[in-house]
C-alpha cells in the first residue's frame, strides 16, 4: 500500500502532530511494509534525506514571525502535485486543515485515492488567538471546518475532539482513533535518572532533596494549558507548609510570562523552567523521576504527555470532564480534580507525600491506558484497508463541496490537453514565485 502523509509540521519543527506523522511514516514502513511519502512545507536548510521513507517538501512562505515559528506551504504547484501524484498513493492522510487539506484534494482530484483526515487539535483556539477580530474568526473556522467535511473519512484523536469540532459547525461522521506513544514501557534505571537529573541541575542551578515530592509538567508553554492554575495551586501548597519541586519541560510564547509569574508568587527556588528537551531518554528518565505529572489543561484534545507518563509508571492530575482524562479513573490510574487551583492544592496536599498511593496509581496508569505507536499505526492500517475495501466495492461516496471549485477548475485543465497544461503549469509556478516573493515581504515589513 503506498500512503501519502501530510502535514503543515515536519521535523526541523516538532510539536506533538509532526510527532504523530514521524511515527505513522516509521511504523507504516518498518512494521507493515507500506511505502511512506511525507508532504510537508519546506523549512530552509532542512535535510530530508536521512529518513527510511519518502519526504517531499514543497514551497513555503516564512510566517514564522506571525506564526510562533511555523511557515506556511504553498500547495498549488502543479510540478509538485505531479511529483506526489508518481507517487501514485491509494491513501491521502492528511493531519492538518490548512494547506496540507487543500494539498490532499488537489492529488486527491488527479488520483482518485480516498483523503483521510484526523483532527488532532481544537484549532478554533489557535484561530481565535491569530484573529483580533471575531468575524474573522469565525470565517475562519467555518472555511477550517467546510474544507475537513470535505474529506472522505474523518478521525479524532478522542471522543473530546470530535465533540469539539462538531461544536464548531461539523455535521459529518468521525471514528475515534488514538494516538500512541514512542516511549517504550517500563521505568528507567536510576543511573540514567541520576544522569539526566545531575545535568539539569548543573545547567539550571538548582537541586531536588531527597524525601521532597517532584511534581512534572512536559508541554508547550502556554496559559491556555492550565499553567497558571498550576503556579496558583503550588503557592496554596507552599503556604501551608509543604515542600515540594516543580519541573517545568518545553516552550513557548508564554515561558516568560510563566517564569515571571513564578518570581511574584515567590516560588522561584522551587519551580524550574528547564526548556525544550528533545532527548527522548532524557524525557522518560525525567517521568521516571517525577512523582506526579500535572496537566490541568482543557485544551489538549489527547494529551499524549500523559500516555508517555503512564509508560513510566507515573500517574498524571487531570481535569474532570477533559479530552485527557479521558479513560481516567479518579484514584486508580490517575487524579481528577475540578478546574481550581484550591482542588489541585487541596489533591496535593492529601497525596502529595504519600510515595505508595503515588506508585500503585501509576503502575494502574502503565498498564491501563498505555499504547504504544506500533498498536496505534496496526490499527489504522486496518481501517486504510477497510476504506480501500469500500472504495473498490463502490461503497465510499466521494464528497465534493463548493469550496472544491478549485481543485475542479485545475483539473479540468490538467485533462485537457498536454500542451496546454505544459503552459499553464510554466504560469502558475512563475505566479506562484512572485507571491511567495510578495508574502515574504509583507511579513519582513511586520517585522519592523
Amino acid at each position: 500500500m503506498n500512503v501519502c502523509l501530510m502535514n503543515d509540521s515536519f521535523p526541523p519543527v516538532i510539536d506533538g502532530v509532526a510527532n504523530v506523522v514521524t511515527n505513522y511514516a516509521e511504523y507504516l514502513t518498518k512494521d507493515l511494509g507500506a511505502k511512506v511519502a511525507v508532504a510537508t512545507p519546506r523549512y530552509p536548510d532542512a535535510d530530508y534525506s536521512g529518513y527510511p521513507y519518502a519526504v517531499l517538501p514543497y514551497q513555503s512562505i516564512d510566517t514564522t514571525a506571525i506564526a510562533s515559528g511555523y511557515r506556511a506551504g504553498y500547495p498549488f504547484s502543479p510540478k509538485y502535485l505531479d511529483e506526489l501524484k508518481a507517487f501514485a498513493p491509494d491513501i491521502i492522510h492528511s493531519h492538518c486543515p490548512a494547506s496540507s487539506n487543500v494539498l490532499a484534494r488537489l492529488l486527491r482530484d488527479a488520483t482518485d485515492a480516498p483523503v483521510v483526515f484526523t483532527y488532532h487539535t481544537k484549532y478554533d483556539i489557535d484561530i481565535e488567538r491569530m484573529f483580533h477580530s471575531r468575524l474573522a474568526s469565525r470565517e475562519a473556522i467555518k472555511a477550517m471546518v467546510s474544507t475537513i467535511e470535505a474529506c472522505d473519512e474523518v478521525w479524532t484523536v478522542s471522543r473530546g475532539a470530535g465533540e469539539n469540532l462538531r461544536s464548531l459547525g461539523f455535521t459529518g461522521d468521525y471514528r475515534v482513533m488514538n494516538n500512541g506513544v514512542d516511549f517504550a514501557k517500563g521505568r528507567v534505571s536510576g543511573d540514567r535518572v541520576a544522569q539526566a537529573v545531575r545535568a539539569a541541575e548543573e545547567e539550571h542551578g538548582f537541586r531536588l532533596p531527597e524525601g521532597v515530592p517532584v511534581y512534572l509538567f512536559v508541554g508547550r508553554m502556554m496559559t491556555y494549558k492550565g499553567l497558571p492554575l498550576i503556579l496558583d495551586a503550588l503557592k496554596l501548597l507552599r503556604d501551608s507548609g509543604r515542600d515540594f519541586r516543580m519541573i517545568f519541560i518545553g516552550k513557548g510564547p508564554d515561558k516568560e510570562l510563566l517564569e515571571n509569574k513564578t518570581k511574584e508568587l515567590g516560588l522561584a527556588d522551587r519551580c524550574f523552567f528547564l526548556g525544550a528537551i528533545y532527548d527522548r531518554d532524557v524525557l522518560r528518565a525525567w517521568n521516571t523521576r517525577a512523582d506526579l505529572f500535572l496537566f490541568p489543561s482543557t485544551f489538549d484534545t489527547n494529551g499524549l504527555v500523559v500516555r508517555e507518563a503512564a509508560a513510566c509508571g507515573l500517574a498524571s492530575v487531570l481535569i474532570k470532564g477533559s479530552c485527557a482524562a479521558e479513560g481516567i479513573t479518579d484514584g486508580v490510574n490517575g487524579f481528577t480534580i475540578d478546574e481550581t487551583p484550591e482542588a489541585m492544592a487541596a489533591l496535593l496536599e492529601r497525596i502529595g507525600g504519600d510515595m505508595p498511593c503515588l506508585r500503585e496509581t501509576g503502575q494502574h496508569a502503565m498498564d491501563e491506558i498505555y499504547l504504544s505507536w506500533e498498536d496505534c499505526v496496526k490499527t489504522a492500517y486496518a481501517r486504510y484497508e477497510e476504506i480501500l475495501e469500500a472504495k473498490k466495492s463502490g461503497l465510499l461516496v466521494p464528497k465534493k463541496q463548493a469550496v472544491d471549485a478549485l481543485v475542479e477548475v485545475i483539473s479540468e485543465v490538467r485533462d485537457e490537453r498536454a500542451e496546454s497544461l505544459n503552459a499553464l503549469e510554466e504560469m502558475l509556478t512563475e505566479f506562484g514565485d512572485t507571491a511567495v516573493g510578495m508574502m515574504e515581504n509583507i511579513v519582513e515589513r511586520w517585522r519592523r
